[in-house]
């Protein structure tokens, strides 16, 4: 990097506080923090949605996979998350976005306490927040490991450096900072995505080497759509796990639902950030596929390939335009995701802590949001520091095991609650299903030798699924408060209005115990 490319790169970061603190006049009180006070345009919600989905593990780990394998990093990744929103969209989205336009809650987690019970609730909450913290740390990780490639400085610093400037405007502006910075790192993203392409293209003799590089040696097998561990069984598993996770199971996506004006809004918002996943992949992974061509990496996962061909192809300026993509898609997620969890832990976890947290007025819940924003921030990062040691072992293995094997567990009460099919798994089915899910994910990762890796990953996830409904039909626990929320979480009047302007409840209205709104 030079001093244009650090210009590049100061000026992005620049923007990405300026946006926050524009943000910060349209943030009220907690429902505007959180999930936009309905207001969001699908089309923003939907941008937002796709690029909080995925980060700069994209360039480093993927990266590594699409090196090795080619087309199976996106066969197995993208395309199975594409599928998975896109049924989502339809199944998932209204019913998450009635959350807030019908019974007025500013979390995804807020109606699990008349869905299940208080513990159910706080199960869920306190696992999913402990997740998060180590994934996001993951995520920390891999922009500071690219970082180190174009700058040299040390990975520690590049964790404080996009972690502070993350948490400036993301603490100051809640969900719109998020959302409007997002649509701008997606602008940044597209040109710095176009950018390599055509470097790459120009590299490889033009338009032409689309359909003729294939050919060559060290491409050998890489169109196989499936190869190595990423098997054909470990995209099924992959699939069913990311309908749930990009369906809202990642409380940042549930939240870009909440955010439209209307159940509606939020369909349409799901099919674009589907859409984008099936298209806007396949620009960026083509260059890595094509890395052995051009660059030997250093790192035995070849985690380095995708920056030291940026380094390689890319003139200064448009070195500093790439650089600033990876930062956009780490920064879009991170973001998010400390919008979500300080959520869930304003909303749900404190008040149930604390009897002064359910009385929190409009300004003390806006300034908790902020502080627990903070706090996630920080934990997170000091995680990152961590994710190369032995309990982690690397970044990769912290995206696809930890997230994907952990998730599921957490996802079923959560997501299935939402249907009227599953109105008989109550607080039981629930808690069980999550437990044996976390013990699932425990002995097969680490309790048991030689399991496979789509074992691993599928086996939490299954296990929750077949004990929720199991436990569901064995031990019913519908009753009609139960069935009556569940009523007003599905289809009917109200659906294409925008009712985005309905205030949240103070934070001590939802505790009563009886049926949000």
């Amino acid at each position: 990097m030079n001093s244009l490319d650090w210009a590049v790169l100061i000026a992005y970061f620049g923007v990405m506080v300026a946006i926050g603190v524009w943000s910060h006049k349209r943030v009220e009180d907690v429902s505007d923090f959180f999930t936009a006070g309905g207001r969001m345009p699908w089309w923003l919600s939907g941008i937002s949605h796709h690029m909080s989905g995925y980060s700069a593990v994209m360039f480093t780990g993927y990266a590594g996979i699409a090196y090795t394998y080619g087309v199976t990093s996106y066969v197995t990744w993208s395309f199975p998350i594409a599928l998975g929103i896109a049924v989502g969209a339809h199944l998932f989205a209204p019913r998450l976005n009635r959350l807030r336009s019908r019974l007025r809650v500013a979390s995804p987690l807020e109606y699990l306490k008349n869905r299940y019970d208080l513990p159910t609730q706080q199960a869920l909450a306190w696992s999913g927040v402990l997740l998060k913290i180590v994934d996001v740390g993951a995520k920390w990780a891999a922009i500071a490991t690219l970082l180190s490639v174009f700058t040299g400085i040390s990975l520690d610093q590049g964790i404080l450096v996009t972690g502070v400037v993350t948490g400036i405007y993301c603490t100051v502006g809640g969900l719109w900072a998020d959302a409007l910075t997002e649509l701008g790192q997606f602008v940044i993203q597209l040109l710095a995505g176009v950018a390599m392409l055509v470097a790459v293209l120009g590299r490889l003799g033009g338009i032409e080497a689309l359909w003729t590089v294939w050919d060559r040696p060290e491409l050998q097998g890489h169109t196989a759509p499936t190869a190595g561990p990423y098997t054909l069984t470990f995209l099924l598993a992959y699939l069913f796990i990311k309908t749930f996770e990009y369906s809202g199971g990642m409380w940042n996506q549930a939240q870009r639902y909440m955010a439209t004006p209307s159940a509606r809004e939020a369909t349409r918002s799901g099919r674009l950030s589907a859409v984008l996943w099936f298209v806007w992949p396949l620009v960026l992974f083509f260059p890595m596929w094509c890395a052995p061509l051009l660059v030997r990496p250093t790192k035995p996962d070849a985690s380095d390939a995708y920056a030291l061909m940026t380094e390689q192809l890319l003139p200064h300026g448009l070195l500093g335009l790439v650089i600033v993509g990876f930062f956009s898609h780490t920064m879009a997620m991170c973001s998010s995701d400390a919008n979500a969890i300080a959520a869930v832990f304003t909303r749900d976890i404190a008040p149930a802590l604390s009897r002064a947290a359910r009385g929190w007025s409009r300004r003390a819940g806006l300034l908790a949001a902020r502080l627990s924003t903070i706090a996630f921030l920080g934990l997170s990062m000091a995680v990152a520091t961590q994710v190369h040691s032995p309990a982690f072992k690397d970044i990769i293995t912290v995206v696809i095991k930890w997230v994907a094997g952990l998730m599921g567990p957490i996802a079923i009460p959560f997501m299935l609650g939402l249907l009227k099919t599953f109105r008989k798994s109550g607080p039981t089915a629930a808690l069980v299903s999550w437990a044996a899910g976390l013990l699932a994910f425990w002995l097969t990762t680490y309790g048991l030798d030689g399991v496979e890796l789509q074992i691993q990953i599928v086996s939490p996830l299954a296990t929750s699924l077949v004990l929720y409904v199991l436990i569901g039909y064995v031990k019913p626990e519908a009753t009609p408060e139960r069935d009556a929320l569940l009523d007003r979480l599905g289809g009917g009047d109200g659906d294409r209005g925008s009712d985005g302007a309905a205030a949240v409840p103070a934070q001590g209205g939802e505790r009563s115990g009886q049926p949000l709104g």
